[in-house]
């Protein structure tokens, strides 16, 4: 596996150019290679294709772009309007476009205007990394007590097993990750863990981007396939589930990667506890439920016909796995109902996936709810 010098980020500002590098995620974990944008319409086609992909990825990119067609002259109304049109499931493009659109409120048509939005911009970079750092430690905290609880049960347990779905880590966000946040640090601590990676079909952003995140710091990790995980739960071999969100909405349901519910489910089942990561940022507090509520992206159905990967001349290859004109759908999301969900790790703890944890999170409300 290509082993790359570690922290790398997934976006930076260069002041000097007045553009942004970021990794094309697409062409990993066969080629590390940095995409230029420059634009509104580039920051739209990274998000669209998904060579940026992660909800705070999605909003940060987005917040650049905002800043690009203000510099360049295009009407905030309609840039913002197109940037928004770009991914309908993660509600941190929304969130961030707002903040940028807040932020501009009221400067001076032009530069002033762009300069205000890139400031905001790079504070929400700053924040985004903050806050996965912080939610690193909370879920620290939380692995070691599963850690020391398992070796209450069983003194001759070796490793504490956590299943993951999809990409959480730094490249889903400016620093650090959300659900692979506290992974790192308890590996960094010295806690034995092995991590059990979802493949993530259509789009293997396990397989191809979990595994190279993984390796390049040396985390013990197997690759399976997504239907694996509940057989693993059967069998003992899976201590707890520690996933991501792309949409959190006001109740605790929990909108992530298309497969995420069916992981709940088998964690259920087999009395294993299941723990969403997120920033603050990713909760909807305006949208009451989120079953049935959420709108979930409807991707091409190409992504279920084809698959892409290298060949024994380590050719970049795309090759179809279904017959012609077969029928496909592609729904890229699902939900999963809060009363599946063990605790919601934010930077500002481990709270309940429920109206008062929620609520006890926003930011124009105090009180606690944190478990």
């Amino acid at each position: 596996m290509q082993k790359e010098p570690l922290p790398l980020q997934s976006i930076i500002y260069d002041a000097a150019s007045d553009a942004v590098d970021i990794i094309d995620q697409t062409l990993l974990p066969h080629q590390l290679s940095h995409v230029r944008l420059q634009s509104l319409e580039h920051a739209c086609q990274a998000i669209q294709t998904m060579q940026v992909r992660g909800a705070p990825l999605i909003g940060i990119t987005a917040a650049f772009g905002l800043y690009f067609a203000l510099r360049d002259g295009i009407p905030l109304g309609r840039a913002s309007s197109t940037l928004a049109a770009t991914r309908p499931t993660a509600v941190n493009l929304r969130w961030a476009l707002r903040r940028l659109e807040l932020a501009v409120d009221g400067a001076d048509q032009g530069s002033d205007t762009a300069a205000r939005a890139l400031r905001e911009a790079l504070q929400l970079q700053a924040e985004d990394a903050a806050a996965c750092n912080a939610i690193g430690d909370h879920g620290f905290t939380l692995l070691e007590s599963l850690w020391r609880e398992k070796r209450k049960r069983d003194p001759e347990a070796t490793r504490l097993n956590i299943l993951t779905h999809c990409n959480t880590g730094w490249l889903a966000t400016a620093e650090w990750g959300t659900a692979l946040a506290p992974i790192y640090k308890a590996h960094a601590h010295g806690i034995p863990l092995h991590v059990w990676v979802d493949e993530t079909r259509p789009r293997s952003q396990g397989a191809s981007l979990t595994t190279w995140e993984l390796g390049a710091r040396s985390v013990p990790h197997s690759l399976i396939v997504d239907n694996a995980g509940g057989h693993l739960m059967q069998q003992g071999e899976v201590d707890v589930c520690l996933v991501g969100s792309d949409r959190t909405a006001a109740n605790g349901d929990v909108c992530n990667k298309i497969g995420t519910y069916l992981k709940a489910l088998a964690a259920a089942d087999n009395d294993l506890p299941f723990y969403v990561a997120l920033p603050v940022s990713t909760i909807d507090f305006e949208l009451p439920v989120g079953v049935g509520q959420i709108p979930i992206e409807n991707r091409s159905a190409d992504e279920v016909h084809r698959v892409v990967g290298v060949d024994e001349d380590g050719r970049l290859r795309q090759v179809r796995i279904s017959p012609e004109g077969c029928p496909a759908d592609n729904p890229g999301f699902d939900v999963t109902p809060a009363r599946l969900i063990s605790g919601l790790i934010t930077e500002r703890g481990v709270h309940e996936a429920s109206a008062a944890g929620i609520a006890a999170l926003h930011p124009d409300r105090s009180g606690s709810s944190e478990i």
